[in-house]
């Protein structure tokens, strides 16, 4: 029987791995150049942590959830999304009590979700997200756009497109609400069945509707900036003035709500406008959230953060054609010829590698001609090539695979010289 890889995740192979290892590499400097520090929490947890956070009337709690029972009958789901596992565990482990505020943590790993695969969205798909925990400052609102905009950049990203909008306190967000439900209540019939639900229980999440996106009550709906009080208003224009600052470009959208419960105030999308980058253009969103703490069992505190997702991230890489410093060769491939450069090859080859220099050798007995095509497919900066005579006197041929120059060193020199050389 072949076995295939599960509908809705993919192999990430050794050439591509490497893209992976290039944009985590980057968005961990970033995280530390702005001190985040990393967190790390379970793939599964007990289902009433997301069904509490996330929010029962979500497309993630009632439709894309994997859900399971184990041995004992307990309910678990493997992790939807990054946020409520990041405070679930601040507030576990308390760290409300730490004097730094606000906490700032970031995640990298898998999330699962029971999606319809298309390109740019899988069922098992990689997230890096962050969050800050502990301030009302909207000088930290535009930190944490600022620092997803950054890891972009620091990947070539260009064509990008950041979209901003205000969901207010509790007090703007009833108000509106309230206005929602007028305004779409007498044609409600003319929607999907789960806007028809989300009418009475989150009138707001009929605005990210993907089926009914295109209907006219969703163009003319009231805007949530309407009913945005003087407190709300205020802090809109502190997070619009901060970005201003520090020369980030945005777009104001009324209808951008984002697909969670939990958010309030700053809500925010990044998104790709490379041509040929597909339907699904955002890349990242986030924004500020409320209560959920308090829900988890802390105390009162608000956050914010935001999750890419890695695939979409690679996509627009490819899309724009930027080009990642990925450096799949190696420094040196060790050729032998005779049985006993063989033989020796082996603690000459562990040697460059302790000395932190990439290396390999041939373990098929190749001819010299076919280890230097093996070099060659290895993308060999040098080729130490020993002979049986070479190894009498102590000595390795070293050749630049670049130049063509070859020299003949001590073999105890081998490592030095081609650190010497490598930088």
């Amino acid at each position: 029987m072949a076995f295939q890889v599960p509908r809705g995740t993919q192999d990430i192979l050794p050439g591509q791995s490497e893209k992976w290892q290039y944009i985590e590499k980057i968005a961990r400097e970033v995280c530390s150049a702005y001190q985040y520090k990393e967190i790390r929490t379970p793939i599964f947890e007990h289902t009433e942590l997301f069904l509490r956070s996330v929010g029962e009337s979500t497309d993630i709690v009632q439709k894309e959830m994997y859900t399971f029972e184990d041995r004992k009958g307990r309910s678990m789901t493997l992790r939807p999304e990054g946020t409520a596992s990041a405070v679930r565990s601040f507030v576990e482990n308390k760290l409300h009590a730490s004097p730094q505020s606000p906490v700032k943590l970031y995640y990298i790993g898998p999330m699962f979700r029971y999606e319809r695969p298309q390109a740019g969205r899988f069922r098992q798909f990689v997230q890096f997200g962050i969050e800050a925990i502990g301030s009302d400052d909207p000088a930290i609102d535009a930190e944490v756009i600022s620092l997803a905009m950054n890891v972009y950049k620091k990947a070539g990203l260009k064509d990008l497109k950041l979209v901003i909008n205000s969901l207010g306190d509790q007090e703007s967000r009833t108000a509106h609400k309230e206005a929602l439900v007028q305004h779409f209540s007498p044609r409600i019939g003319e929607f999907c069945a789960d806007c028809q639900k989300r009418l009475g229980q989150n009138p707001l999440r009929i605005l990210d509707c993907k089926k009914d996106r295109e209907h006219e009550l969703v163009h003319s709906a009231p805007s949530i900036l309407e009913f945005l009080n003087e407190e709300s208003s205020a802090y809109f224009e502190q997070v619009k003035g901060y970005l201003d600052a520090i020369g980030i470009p945005y777009t104001v959208d009324k209808n951008l709500v984002r697909g969670l419960d939990y958010y309030n105030h700053t809500a925010f999308e990044i998104m790709s406008n490379a041509e040929g980058f597909g339907a699904i253009t955002t890349l990242a969103g986030g924004g500020r959230y409320s209560g959920l703490v308090k829900e988890m069992g802390g105390p009162e505190m608000s956050g914010i953060g935001f999750a890419m997702s890695l695939e979409r991230f690679l996509a627009a890489i490819d899309a724009e054609k930027a080009e990642l410093p990925v450096d799949t060769g190696i420094d040196c491939f060790v050729a032998y010829m005779g049985d006993r450069a063989r033989d020796r090859s082996v603690s000459i080859l562990n040697g460059l590698r302790e000395s932190g220099i990439s290396a390999e050798r041939d373990y098929e007995n190749k001819k010299l001609k076919g280890q230097f095509k093996a070099a060659d497919r290895l993308k060999a900066r040098f080729v130490a090539v020993l002979g049986d005579d070479e190894l009498e006197r102590e000595v390795i041929t070293l050749k630049d695979m670049e130049s063509g120059e070859q020299q003949e060193i001590s073999i105890s020199m081998l490592a030095d010289t081609i650190l010497s050389k490598r930088i």
